[in-house]
């Protein structure tokens, strides 16, 4: 059975909710996303809370983050 596993982002650039919107649908083309959740702090670095269901690659999730037009400036994963 596979576990579950939180993967923080800290995003920059995001301000509305089309970000929003941009960022999960990229996220969600990353295998082994189950979930996304996203804390928008306009004009700030915004949380991005990934849950998976198999490790995830953080090359993956910056390319995801990048293509929907935006800056992955931290990354920071559960134990």
């Amino acid at each position: 059975m596979a576990i579950d596993r939180t993967v923080e982002l800290s995003v920059s650039g995001m301000s509305c909710s089309h970000c929003v919107a941009s960022v999960k649908e990229e996220l969600n083309e990353v295998p082994g996303v189950q979930n996304i959740d996203v804390i928008l702090k306009p004009n700030e670095v915004s949380k991005v809370t990934v849950v998976t269901d198999t490790g995830v690659d953080d090359d993956a999730l910056r390319t995801a983050i990048t293509e929907a037009g935006y800056e992955l400036v931290g990354i920071s994963r559960d134990a």
